[in-house]
């Protein structure tokens, strides 16, 4: 469920790179009618505007507004205008770069898509920034949250409803025996076990677990790990349990204490504007018992709130 709002009546990609030639012409662009537009127009018309600016103007509109935009609107804007996989590699390509390495980031977003998604991002990737994301990974990730990481981009993984109660109950004593029966943790079972099976298989390991053993998948999984393996771990159990409440939980500790962490602001909110975030808002609201908007709001100013505001859509409550 996206949040984007878009006009009744498409407005053609023409008028919009129009409009947007006319908003930079000048001294300093005009960056509410930057806004207007672009925070209005869903993936497959950017992916237009982008075609129509350059036929007319032989001038590449991401470009136009690197220069034209500043601070966080600019890296807010800039990270919209990709479509999902282009977006996601240009994070990842962002957060594995020696000076900027940030592998919060990395785990999130190879932790949080699906095999599908991870397939499609990485060919991009390779054919994008010249490298493979395997090899960027190895070089900058390390220990067991570099093994997992690996194994999720390296094997494709089934995404079918189909679920086998016997391998599931297999799988939970596995992790089991692997973790809290055995001094120590054998990280490569939770490793294996993680990175291949599907997202319906891993919330029936979960529900096994349970059963057997009274305990929760997820507190041993805190209790037998650390860092950013402990991370990934749990990233991957609770985006297969319900991804919009994992993504609440990650905005709301962005927007948390002193400061507010913009590289994850819009990070998140960017990327699953047109995917999930009505349902992301409606579980900031259940959990937080305040709206989204309200808190992104009152962390952020100027034409950086107005476009996050705008990408959020209305706010119910």
């Amino acid at each position: 469920m996206a949040t984007l709002t878009v006009p009744p009546v498409p407005v053609s990609p023409r008028e919009d790179a129009i409009q947007l030639y006319k908003a930079f012409k000048g001294f300093g662009s005009d960056n509410e009618a930057v806004i207007g537009i672009l925070a209005h127009r869903d993936a497959t018309q950017r992916s237009y505007i982008h075609q129509e600016y350059r036929a007319m103007y032989s001038d590449d509109i991401r470009k136009r507004l690197a220069s034209e935009l500043s601070g966080k609107l600019e890296t807010a804007v800039l990270l919209w205008m990709h479509d999902p996989a282009g977006r996601d590699s240009a994070i990842l390509s962002e957060a594995l770069s020696p000076g900027f390495i940030n592998l919060e980031a990395v785990t999130e977003i190879i932790c949080s898509r699906t095999s599908l998604q991870l397939q499609t991002l990485k060919q991009l990737y390779h054919s994008t920034y010249g490298t493979y994301l395997e090899h960027d990974i190895d070089l900058q990730a390390s220990g067991d949250h570099q093994k997992l990481l690996l194994a999720c981009v390296s094997k494709p993984r089934y995404e079918g409803m189909e679920v086998d109660r016997e391998t599931a109950a297999k799988d939970a004593k596995a992790l089991y025996k692997a973790g809290e029966k055995k001094l120590g943790t054998n990280e490569k079972v939770f490793v294996q076990i993680f990175s291949e099976r599907s997202r319906a298989h891993l919330i029936a390991i979960n529900t096994c677990y349970h059963d057997m053993y009274g305990g929760s998948l997820k507190k041993a999984i805190k209790k037998e790990t650390s860092g950013l393996f402990e991370r990934a771990l749990l990233t991957i159990l609770q985006c297969a349990e319900n991804p919009a409440k994992y993504f609440a939980k990650v905005l709301h500790k962005s927007m948390q204490g002193l400061g507010t962490d913009d590289t994850t602001l819009i990070r998140v909110i960017v990327t699953r504007t047109e995917i999930d975030m009505q349902y992301i808002k409606a579980e900031y609201h259940k959990k937080y018992k305040k709206s989204l908007n309200d808190a992104v709001h009152s962390e952020t100013s100027g034409h950086y709130q107005t476009f996050l505001l705008s990408l959020l859509g209305p706010n119910h409550h």
